[in-house]
């Protein structure tokens, strides 16, 4: 199908008007043709039947497309993906079910347009479900049917009756007009008319720059190997009590403890103490001397 492709790419917006008048001297096939023309391509995969087809169903793709010119993309755009759309129903086209093309091509056209539209209107993803979708082409219909011409959020009452009718839940309804009442800006785009700079020249990155936060990283990595060290300085009373009183999420009593080791809870409370005070003074020796490292290099 590249040949067909190739001869139904659109020229720009400027000779789209030249384009519209060359598709009408294509012909409307009647039934019997189209039939044998389908079959001929089904079975024999000949090439100039599958072009004729098409070509006899250019009108009516530019027809389709025509229909979603409300979404601000460029109506040769629409037209060419609706051809593609329509080169995969004459893909897919059986002539033994007894139906037309044009009925069947229907869908494919629209499916290509709409599938292209979605993913032209936004650079975050949207409509990825088949309610979804309905509720992207729909929205806009059945609010102008309410004539609810509000800006900002709808009112409860139209959220609550779109929502039924589209099988959807009022949130996504929400959320969906939010998108449509505030399509993607380049961040390109001129703060003022004059064109002196740009949007991204405003915007402020809250987080960390990565040299210091490389050096928090190693700071704290540090810190870590001091207290390992100090750790490993206790004996395995005094590291155990420690551990269990002040380094983890869940501390222990003191009376757990003293029934564990067979001792007073004032003596518990001594030895995690003295513990900590033994931990304070190695932390504090290492510090100094990685400071008095630091000094001489």
């Amino acid at each position: 199908m590249t040949a067909i492709a190739s001869s139904l790419s659109l020229a720009p917006e400027g000779n789209l008007t030249r384009y519209l008048q060359d598709i009408r001297k294509f012909p409307m096939l009647p039934p019997e043709e189209e039939y044998q023309l389908a079959k001929r391509f089904r079975e024999h995969g000949d090439i100039a039947s599958a072009d004729k087809l098409v070509t006899s169903h250019l009108r009516l793709v530019a027809k389709i497309a025509m229909g979603y010119r409300g979404y601000g993309l460029p109506l040769g755009e629409l037209i060419s993906e609706g051809n593609v759309g329509m080169m995969q129903a004459v893909r897919r086209f059986d002539p033994e079910r007894g139906f037309r093309l044009a009925t069947y091509a229907m869908w494919w056209i629209r499916a290509a347009i709409q599938e292209y539209i979605l993913h032209s209107w936004s650079l975050v993803k949207m409509g990825t479900t088949a309610a979804q979708k309905k509720l992207f082409f729909n929205l806009r219909k059945l609010k102008g049917q309410m004539q609810a011409i509000e800006e900002g959020d709808m009112s409860a009452e139209n959220v609550a009756k779109i929502a039924h009718n589209l099988d959807v839940t009022p949130e996504e309804v929400i959320n969906m007009n939010r998108r449509l009442a505030s399509p993607d800006h380049s961040l390109n785009a001129p703060v003022r008319a004059e064109g002196e700079g740009e949007w991204q020249d405003w915007l402020v990155d809250d987080h960390e720059d990565q040299e210091t936060e490389l050096g928090e990283r190693e700071e704290l990595g540090q810190r870590r190997q001091m207290l390992t060290a100090a750790l490993a300085g206790l004996n395995d009373r005094e590291r155990a009590i420690l551990t269990k009183r002040r380094l983890t999420d869940d501390p222990a009593t003191l009376e757990d403890l003293s029934q564990h080791y067979g001792i007073s809870r004032e003596r518990v409370r001594q030895i995690e103490v003295r513990a900590f005070e033994k931990l304070q003074k190695s932390v504090k020796s290492a510090a100094a001397a990685q400071e008095v490292g630091t000094l001489r290099c």
